[in-house]
């Protein structure tokens, strides 16, 4: 499931009976770790967070009634590099052994004790109604967005601008421009593909926006 998940697919839907995100996480790389396919607990952890994006989790009262609980959005921390370069600044022996020691902290916090993701609910059942209470991250509202066609898009824009204040990327004036006189390029193209590639563009486009946003 894991190795289908991260080539070769659209998206992967599965069943599980973890009661909390954390304990779903470690079924998973355990599962990973019996079937010898990796040799170290944070490797195949890390490879389990990466394909999950939405944990859907249900329950069952003890009415027999079966509803959404919660929804759990995992979010994977990207590695950063943290190392510095400063003993080369320092002049004395004492100096460098200083920062020599700061950058063996950062190594073995990495090594032994390194987060690999975050996890949020982006909705929880309560008093028997739904309630929003986090926001979907950035990434994934990128990912949504460009599997959406153009009816989806502008009413999913709409939820995010309603519920968590997170309005639609726009163009700027030369993008503007530049897709204008790209949609005429297209004009000699077929109706339907020109459509197609046109909104794929676009994505792209509101993509690295944003991208260029978050710097």
């Amino acid at each position: 499931m894991i190795q289908a998940a991260q080539v070769a697919s659209k998206f992967t839907l599965f069943t599980h009976h973890a009661k909390t995100f954390p304990l779903l996480v470690q079924a998973l790389r355990n599962s990973l770790l019996k079937l010898g396919m990796f040799n170290d607990e944070k490797t195949a952890e890390e490879q389990v967070v990466q394909v999950l994006n939405f944990d859907i989790h249900l329950v069952k009262d003890f009415r027999g009634r079966r509803y959404i609980e919660r929804v759990t959005e995992c979010i994977p921390v990207e590695e950063k590099n943290e190392y510095t370069y400063d003993h080369r600044k320092e002049k004395t022996l004492e100096g460098k052994l200083e920062k020599f020691m700061d950058n063996s902290t950062i190594f073995y916090s990495k090594t032994t004790n390194r987060e690999l993701y975050k996890y949020r609910n982006i909705m929880e059942y309560h008093d028997g109604k739904y309630v929003l209470t986090n926001p979907i991250s950035d990434k994934n509202i990128r990912e949504m967005r460009i599997n959406m066609d153009d009816s989806d898009v502008v009413d999913f824009d709409k939820f995010l601008e309603r519920n968590w204040g997170i309005k639609p990327p726009k163009l700027d004036d030369d993008t503007k421009d530049r897709l204008v006189t790209f949609i005429r390029f297209c004009e000699d193209i077929k109706k339907e593909d020109a459509k197609s590639l046109i909104r794929y563009i676009t994505h792209v486009i509101e993509w690295i926006w944003m991208k260029k946003l978050k710097k």
